[in-house]
């Protein structure tokens, strides 16, 4: 097995080559380190790991067979899509352009990972596949949202006329070691402030709900989705819902912090619901989350308190 994994030096890339790695198959990541970065891979140091930087919005070259061209590459949390709106876009767009052109060169299995912004802040509870969302284009998320839903429309017009084997994952809130510091989601956020004893800064009044999938069981989804005869997209995320102040209050709990809560405006355009109908995938892949909250954000906190040299 040898797979490409653009966005490879992210937090979810990185995790997903660490786990093709184990499996014994050869990965070559691809990353510009836009957000991505070198020390999430630097413990990657097995032989059959290579590591290129570069852009994919330009022409991708990989030397040799590949089996799998995983394309995870793109700037993801609202922070940064509010300071490089255009490179999203691109990514979006060019990116699974070459990365699908590439996958068509080599008869390779493609697998885009989408997200649950495709269905914007939507009118249907939970979020089914076959629901088309409630997106703003000219809003300022829209540069994230229209370029994932433009790479779905671009994947799936690969596999209609080319006829190329070819995955949709459309990833829910996913959380773990290796997220930034910094990068504006809620769970780096609030774990960062809750480490430093800082006040908790929850948006709006904390009602707008969430769920939160750990990336090992992500991982594993993006798997099973890559083995099974499935080319509709496919939501992988953990379906236990919550408010962003419930999960404020837990991490305040499970990091022994003494940091109270404030409020903050609502940015435009979130969601005020967040909740994956996992049927489909439950169905087809025979996958369930099994990291529960509290786990997960266990190991989520011992990462950040070393990373931060917390106590």
């Amino acid at each position: 097995m040898r797979a490409l994994v653009t966005g490879g030096a992210g937090f979810i890339g990185s995790h997903l080559c660490e786990f093709l790695l184990a499996r014994g198959g050869e990965v070559v990541c691809m990353d510009n380190l836009l957000t991505g970065s070198v020390e999430n891979i630097a413990h990657l140091t097995d032989p059959r790991f290579t590591f290129v930087k570069h852009d994919v919005t330009n022409y991708i070259y990989v030397a040799g067979p590949l089996d799998y061209v995983l394309h995870f590459a793109s700037p993801a949390s609202p922070v940064d899509y509010a300071q490089l709106p255009i490179q999203t876009l691109k990514v979006g767009a060019l990116g699974t352009h070459k990365a699908l052109g590439l996958a068509k060169e080599k008869r390779a299995k493609f697998l885009l990972a989408s997200t649950s912004e495709v269905y914007g802040d939507p009118l249907v509870h939970p979020q089914r596949e076959e629901y088309w969302g409630n997106v703003n284009p000219v809003g300022p998320r829209g540069v994230y949202d229209e370029a994932k839903r433009f790479a779905e429309a671009m994947t799936m017009a690969y596999h209609r006329f080319h006829g190329l084997d070819t995955r949709i994952a459309r990833i829910f809130n996913t959380y773990g070691p290796r997220m930034r510091i910094g990068d504006g989601r809620a769970i780096p956020t609030l774990v960062t402030q809750a480490l430093r004893g800082e006040r908790l800064t929850v948006h709006g009044d904390g009602s707008q709900t969430r769920s939160f999938c750990y990336i090992s069981d992500l991982v594993d989804g993006i798997w099973r989705l890559m083995q099974a005869p499935v080319s509709e997209p496919v939501n992988l995320g953990n379906p236990k819902e919550m408010t962003v102040l419930e999960l404020a209050e837990k991490i305040v709990a499970l990091a022994g912090s003494r940091s109270t809560v404030t409020f903050t405006a609502l940015p435009v355009d979130d969601p005020k619901v967040r909740q994956p109908d996992v049927t489909r995938a439950r169905t087809l892949l025979g996958w369930e989350p099994r990291v529960g909250l509290d786990e997960g954000l266990a190991r989520t906190l011992d990462w950040f308190r070393a990373k931060l040299g917390a106590p």
